[in-house]
């Protein structure tokens, strides 16, 4: 699942002003406007307050912080009077840490689990475990007929374990085992879109299982 550049820099920013609410900051504002003589010429991610009183211009980044980003951060708590602090990822190189060293912006380093939305990260493990639901209902379910050549072949990918172990017990090549697998992909017996051994295993068992079924159904 591909999540859109505006969905990740929000997950982000909620995480970010969470952290920096543990940390012992106030956010007394978000999406603050910068305007000068009534015109918006930025904006401020959040303000934060310290326990001594404090005022911060918060940037926060998805990504890795920059020299472009440290000059953002700086100038925009120059315009609203605060002091500068800037959080993401982490440094994206030495110029970048030393910048914000000289021009006095703070800086909070979040790893990467810490920029993954609690929202965002249910809607990527749903659609995964949705696309795999249908993979699996659409194995144990296919029902077009197969070449008893095509049976052998998936009776013996659910044997092995790897390319190779398939390779050994059809007794061919590594490479004439995968134009196997690809000719199985071309007839539709497995989907394009599976492209580890493991995932085709599991699909070649569910199919084979469902076809038993059917059979003894019909007996």
């Amino acid at each position: 699942m591909r999540v859109s550049w505006r969905r990740r820099w929000r997950s982000s920013e909620r995480i970010a002003l969470r952290v920096l609410e543990e940390l012992g900051y106030k956010i007394v504002e978000t999406d603050k406007k910068i305007v000068i003589d009534g015109i918006i010429v930025s904006e401020v991610d959040a303000v934060a307050v310290d326990d001594e009183g404090n005022c911060y211009a918060v940037e926060v980044k998805a990504g890795s912080i920059d020299v472009t980003g440290i000059r953002q951060a700086y100038t925009n708590a120059q315009l609203v009077g605060c002091k500068p602090l800037i959080i993401g990822k982490g440094f994206s190189d030495e110029a970048a840490e030393k910048l914000a060293e000289k021009l006095g912006v703070k800086a909070y380093q979040l790893s990467d689990v810490f920029l993954v939305d609690a929202e965002e990260l249910e809607l990527i493990i749903r659609g995964s475990i949705e696309s795999v639901l249908m993979d699996l209902l659409e194995a144990f379910t296919y029902s077009e007929k197969l070449r008893s050549s095509d049976i052998r072949a998936l009776e013996i990918i659910a044997k092995s374990h790897s390319v190779s172990e398939f390779a050994d017990l059809m007794g061919v090549s590594i490479r004439d085992a995968v134009k196997v697998i690809n000719s199985l992909r071309e007839k539709g017996v497995i989907p394009h879109r599976l492209k580890d051994y493991r995932s085709i295993r599991l699909y070649a068992l569910l199919q084979l299982l469902g076809r038993k079924l059917r059979l003894m159904d019909n007996e």
